[in-house]
């Protein structure tokens, strides 16, 4: 992933990141999920990665949300 994206929200659950993905994009912030999640023993993380100019107002509204 290229360096001017900043990992912003992470949790092991893919339908909580889908939902976080979503509330961003009604935003108008774009932003790109990564799936860390190792499919045979199911552990992991699933990870929101947003543009560096970004990060400050999406973490804002991930908190104002409490997601």
């Amino acid at each position: 992933m290229k360096e001017n994206w900043q990992r912003i929200y992470s949790n092991a659950y893919e339908h909580e990141v889908e939902i976080v993905k979503a509330v961003l994009e009604d935003a108008g912030i774009r932003s790109v999920v990564m799936n860390k999640k190792d499919r045979a023993y199911l552990f992991g993380e699933i990870e929101i990665y947003v543009q560096a100019d970004d990060v400050l107002k999406a973490k804002q509204i991930i908190e104002k949300e409490s997601l």
